[in-house]
Order: C-alpha cells, then structure tokens, then sequence
C-alpha cells in the first residue's frame, strides 16, 4: 500500500468539529508513518480573513440569533433544489476568486500526494481548480456529520468517508459512484480506540463509583442551554454528579461554576479539556448538543446521548439519524431533562439497548480506517500516473 508522506488537511473553524476531525486525521497519518509531514490548514484564516470573518461571524451569528432561518436555508439546499444549487454555484464562484490564488501558491509550494478536507467549503474551491486543470491530486472529503448535505456534493472528489454505511446510498441521488463512498466513520482522536482505566479516572476527578454520572457538553464554544441544563440535573431527581464541559466559552464556565457551588448535587466544570475521552470513559449519559464530532466521540465509547433542543440544520438531522438507531433520546425542553434521565436510569434494560447501539454505531478506529482510503487513492492515482 502506498506509503503517505505529505498531507494536506484543508478545513475551516466552523465550530471545533471540522477542525477537530482534521487533527485526528493527523495524529492517524502520523501513527501510520512517525516520519509524515502533516500540515492542517485553517483554509479562510489562511487564504482570505476577510472572507472568515464575513462568513462565519455570519454564520455563528445566525445561529445565536435566529437559528430558524439557519435550518430553513439548509433544508433548502439540502436536496439541491433549483435556486439551492445556483446558490452554491455562485457562493463556490466567489470562494474560488478570493481563496484560490492563495492556495494554488500554497499547494504548489507543499506539493502533497494527497488533500483531505473536513470541511464541505475547501471540497468546491478544490473542485473547480481540478476542473479547471490547475489542480490535479486526490481529494478525499470528510463529512462530520450524520446526514449527506448537497454542498458536500463535487465530482471532482476522489473519495468520501460517511459516519456509517447506510449514509452511502445518498450519493447514488447526487450521481456519485458508490465505490468512491466508504463508510469508515467520522474520523475522532485515535486517543478514543485505546483502553482506559476507569477506576484511575474515577479517582483522579473524585468521583463516586456508586452514583451515575452525567456528562454534560455544549460544544467548543458551549453554545446551547448548557447551564440550565446543568441547574435542572444538579438540583433535580436523579441522583447523580456531573461533569460539565464548557468548552473555549470562558463567560459560561464561570456561571457554571456559580451554580456548582449551589447545586445539591457534586458538580465538577472544565473548560476546553484535553482528555474528553477518559471522560466519556467514565460517564453513564451525555447531554448536550447534537454536534457530529461530540456524538462521534459518545458513540465509540457506546455512551446513550440526550440532545436538547438541538439547532435546526445539520444538528436536527444528527439527533433525527441518531434518535432512530436507539442510540439517542431528543428533549426539547430543558425542563423535562431531570425527568427524561430518572426514566432512563431506573429502566435498566432501556439504558442497555441505548448503549449497545451506541456501540454499535460506534467507530472508534474511523481516523485509522480514513488513513487507509487515503492510501488506497493514492495508489490508484500513481498506478494512473503510471499507465499515462
């Protein structure tokens, strides 16, 4: 099999999950062969901050503000209706005249056998250079989510990886040969596939093996309604201790801890943390948001996932896919939360199914296994080269 020795993983700051799949990506080339050059490019902070600071202030903007109108524009484009997709013709037209000079320089200058991107805007500016023969390298794309959106959709791309194998058979809709579609799982920190102790972990965060313990998330920039989430779980029936992670969201981390301190039950809050997986190690339930890394990260550690109020878009569809494998339950009011979990957790057998679809839907090796779809591509493309 070919051997990767330069990567470049192009994705944006959308979140933390787009960027976060790519450094798991890295982290798994580089386990692949120690000696890899790896380099993740933050592709508007790079080529364009203008750009950046436009479309994403925008867009997080939007999802702050009216979410309603975020979930109708994605429902739109979602099947490539008419106006849909001249819209995304002329948004990548755009992209492509103010990023692409940058990044033609930049790819020139790296020269990678191959380019990964997790992110759907770096797959159309690739797209139309590959088509207008300024670009010629495999392109493999990441999707982060569970659920197939048309802007991830280019013929240019060489290979796709989907969090499961029942996500394939959209691409047939999209005219996308199916033997370019694997379904590896959404890459995630390799950290997640080794063993962990859990006794050690339960120790070292003070935790009582005899109570449940309840994760509670809202993302990199913990958005969401985390702290009445956690107001609702620390005061409510179900005896439990929680750990709460806010994230890069430094204003709710300090509410978070005013309400630990009132909370009847223990309460332990983090910010950004390194060590996610050993706390999905030692949790019994997740709450929080429906993003495709978190869930990603939940279900290879087979945690039941309890989604509140998730946004309209990409995180409706995750709880909808996720609902309907077992794995997940959507609360749609905070208040009903405390409720929601006492049933779980007095259930025994519920809280055995949900797991153990967690688990089955869980990928824990999806970064080692995308790792390996790069490395078959490449080999295609210098067989090709080869031939030619």
């Amino acid at each position: 099999m070919a051997i990767l020795e330069r990567v470049v993983i192009l994705s944006v700051t959308a979140g933390t999950g787009h960027m976060r799949a790519a450094h798991a990506l890295r982290e798994a080339i580089q386990q692949s062969n120690p000696a890899a050059e790896v380099i993740v490019l933050d592709t508007f902070r790079y080529t364009s901050p203008f750009l950046e600071k436009v479309i994403l202030g925008t867009y997080m903007e939007m999802l702050k503000i009216t979410p309603v109108v975020y979930g109708y524009l994605y429902r739109q484009a979602e099947r490539g209706q008419p106006l849909s997709g001249f819209a995304k013709q002329e948004f990548n037209r755009i992209l492509n005249k103010l990023t692409s000079p940058k990044l033609v320089k930049f790819l020139n200058q790296t020269r990678p056998q191959t380019v990964v991107c997790t992110h759907p805007f770096p797959v159309g500016i690739l797209d139309r250079l590959k088509s207008q023969g300024l670009f010629r390298v495999p392109v493999m794309a990441t999707i982060t989510d569970f659920t197939v959106h048309s802007f991830w959709i280019f013929p240019g791309v060489d290979a796709y990886v989907v969090a499961s194998e029942d996500l394939r058979e959209p691409f047939a809709e999209f005219g996308i040969p199916l033997e370019r579609v694997h379904a590896t799982g959404i890459p995630i920190d390799p950290a997640f596939a080794r063993p962990v102790d859990r006794l050690s972990v339960q120790q070292k965060l003070n935790l009582d093996p005899c109570l449940p313990t309840v994760l509670v998330m809202g993302g990199g920039f913990g958005l969401g309604p985390l702290a009445e989430a956690v107001q609702c779980l620390g005061n409510g029936p179900v005896p439990c201790q929680l750990l709460v992670v806010a994230g890069y969201n430094e204003q709710l981390r300090q509410r978070l801890l005013q309400l630990a301190g009132s909370n009847c039950h223990p309460t332990r809050v983090f910010g950004f943390v390194e060590n996610i997986h050993e706390l999905m190690s030692v949790a019994h339930i997740m709450v929080g948001k429906a993003g495709g890394l978190s869930c990603a990260e939940a279900l290879a550690k087979g945690i039941p996932i309890f989604i509140v109020d998730p946004l309209p878009g990409q995180e409706e569809r995750n709880t909808e896919y996720l609902c309907r494998a077992g794995a997940a339950v959507r609360v749609n009011r905070v208040q009903d939360l405390g409720q929601e979990i006492l049933s779980c957790l007095l259930d025994k057998r519920r809280l055995w199914d949900m797991s153990a679809a967690a688990t089955r839907l869980g990928k824990p090796h999806a970064a080692r296994e995308a790792v390996e779809v790069m490395q078959r591509i490449l080999e295609q493309d210098v067989l090709a080269a080869a031939r030619d």
